[in-house]
C-alpha cells in the first residue's frame, strides 16, 4: 500500500489555513482543515469505532488507534460493504504480532476462508513463525498466494500498506514496495488442502482480523473503484 501517502493539494491546503489563521489574528485550524487524499474516505474518526461492527468488544481506540485488545480479538468490519476500492492505512505490530486484513468478508465466518480472503498482517520474521508456510507471511492472500517477505519495519514502528482491489485481483504494496500482486481466480492448490470458497467473492466489507495480539491500525482510508 505504499503510494504515496501525501499530495501536493493537502500540503498547499495546510499552507492556506495556517496563512488565513495568522492573517485573521485567530489559531490555525490546518489539520483540521486540509482535505483528505482525492477520492478517499476516513473509515476511522480517530475516537471511537463508529461505522464498525463484529468484534467491537475484542478492540478498543488507544492513542488515535484501532488496537486489538490482548487476549481478544475476532473479526472487526464495517458496517458498509465494498466491491472494487484502495484501502491506504498504517498498522504497527508487537513482538510476533499477528492480525489481517478482511476483504470481501461476508460478517460470518473465518475471513480467510468465507471472504475473499485475509491479508496478513504479521512479525513474520520472529522466530516463532521459523517454520511458516510462505502463504502465511505478512501481505499474503492467507493460504493461496505467499508474498515477497522483507519489507517490514522494525517491532514498534508504524508501517504503511496499501491494498488495491480489482474484481479477482489483489495488489499490496507494504511501505512502498509491491509485495503481492496475483490473481485468486487462477489459485487451485491452497495450504494444507483447505478448500477456500469465498475467494470468487465479488462484495463484501473490510476489516481487521485480530488474533488476540495488540497490532494496532490508523490512518484507515478507502477509495471506491468502478
Amino acid at each position: 500500500m505504499r503510494a504515496p501517502f501525501t499530495t501536493l493539494l493537502v500540503a498547499t491546503a495546510t499552507v492556506l489555513a495556517s496563512a488565513s489563521g495568522s492573517a485573521s489574528g485567530g489559531p490555525s485550524t490546518a489539520a483540521s482543515q486540509a482535505p483528505a487524499e482525492a477520492g478517499f474516505v476516513s473509515l476511522f474518526n480517530g475516537r471511537d469505532l463508529d461505522g464498525w461492527t463484529g468484534a467491537v468488544e475484542g478492540y478498543e481506540v488507544k492513542d488515535g488507534a484501532i488496537a486489538c485488545k490482548a487476549g481478544k480479538g475476532g473479526t472487526l468490519f464495517t458496517t458498509k460493504q465494498y466491491r472494487n476500492f484502495v484501502v491506504r492505512l498504517e498498522f504497527k505490530l508487537p513482538p510476533a504480532g499477528n492480525n489481517g486484513l478482511a476483504i470481501r468478508y461476508p460478517g460470518t465466518g473465518d475471513p480467510a476462508y468465507a471472504g475473499m480472503t485475509e491479508l496478513q498482517v504479521l512479525d513474520d520474521p520472529n522466530p516463532k513463525y521459523a517454520t511458516l508456510d510462505p502463504r502465511q507471511a505478512h501481505g499474503s492472500a492467507y493460504g493461496m498466494v505467499p508474498s515477497i517477505r522483507g519489507h517490514l519495519k522494525p517491532v514498534g514502528e508504524w508501517n504503511q500498506e496499501e491494498v488495491t482491489v480489482t474484481g479477482s485481483t489483489i495488489k499490496v504494496v507494504l511501505n512502498g514496495t509491491t509485495i503481492l500482486d496475483t490473481d485468486l481466480a487462477g489459485v487451485t492448490a491452497f495450504m494444507a488442502d483447505s478448500p477456500h470458497p469465498g475467494k470468487d467473492r465479488t462484495e463484501g466489507h473490510f476489516g481487521f482480523a485480530g488474533h488476540s495480539d495488540p497490532v494496532a491500525f490508523r490512518n484507515v482510508r478507502i477509495r471506491e473503484l468502478p
